[in-house]
């Protein structure tokens, strides 16, 4: 059996206490000093102007001179509640692209501890907002909430797509001026190449007049039968 030094156990005791204090003090302290500068920090996005106007809508004051509020129609809330959800995808799509390449950044050593705290404050507040945003439509219309993001997110594609229908059509004219100055210049070439291919296969004017001349100088031989003598001479010499 151990002997134990009931003397020395409170001691020990009070030393594990101030230790753990120390401990638990310290890590405290440290917690504090990390939320405070996480909230110092910089947001990721800026104001999000959509979510005001939504509530601002929902929760309008009463005039002046007035006890009741102007109500609202309820096409108008759902409206801003759907805009509110458009710029939510769009911040999304921020998130994921950026979140690739800050983690890399990151294990790198190329950014430091501040960024990556301001980018998962931004995610934990997009999943609240859009936890917010599926409540709001729940409220305002049974079951909105399962597909008010679906509807935002074919807003952003088509507005998208007319982007990049106007961007085409703003460079139609610059588009149909190069093709014209590009099939002009195609013309030219091949008219110039066209014209030297005659001028080589043509006979040139002063060859043709050479060969003219040195076939009239030339002397035509004609060939002509002559006989050693005539048949009548043959006869006039039997009859000598």
């Amino acid at each position: 059996m151990f002997d134990i030094n009931w003397r020395g156990l409170p001691v020990f005791l009070a030393y594990l206490v101030v230790l753990i204090g120390a401990f638990w003090t310290f890590s405290a302290i440290y917690r504090k000093r990390k939320a405070a500068q996480s909230a110092n920090l910089a947001p990721w996005f800026g104001p999000h102007l959509q979510r005001n106007i939504y509530q601002s809508l929902l929760h309008m004051e009463p005039e002046e001179g007035s006890e009741k509020a102007p109500k609202v129609p309820d096409s108008i809330i759902r409206a801003a509640l759907l805009r509110r959800a458009v710029e939510d995808i769009h911040r999304i799509v921020q998130i994921r692209t950026a979140k690739a390449a800050c983690s890399s950044l990151l294990q790198r050593g190329s950014v430091g501890d501040d960024l990556w705290q301001r980018f998962q404050r931004a995610e934990k507040e997009m999943e609240e907002e859009l936890r917010d945003v599926v409540m709001e439509a729940n409220a305002l219309a049974p079951n909105w909430g399962q597909i008010i993001f679906q509807s935002a997110n074919e807003i952003v594609a088509n507005t998208v797509l007319r982007e990049r229908m106007d961007e085409i059509k703003a460079t139609v004219d610059s588009e149909k001026e190069w093709w014209e100055k590009r099939r002009a210049s195609i013309q030219k070439d091949f008219m110039k190449e066209l014209d030297e291919d005659e001028k080589k296969t043509a006979t040139p004017a002063s060859a043709v007049a050479k060969s003219v001349t040195s076939e009239d100088s030339e002397p035509v031989l004609v060939e002509t039968d002559t006989p050693s003598a005539t048949p009548s001479s043959k006869k006039k010499k039997g009859k000598k």
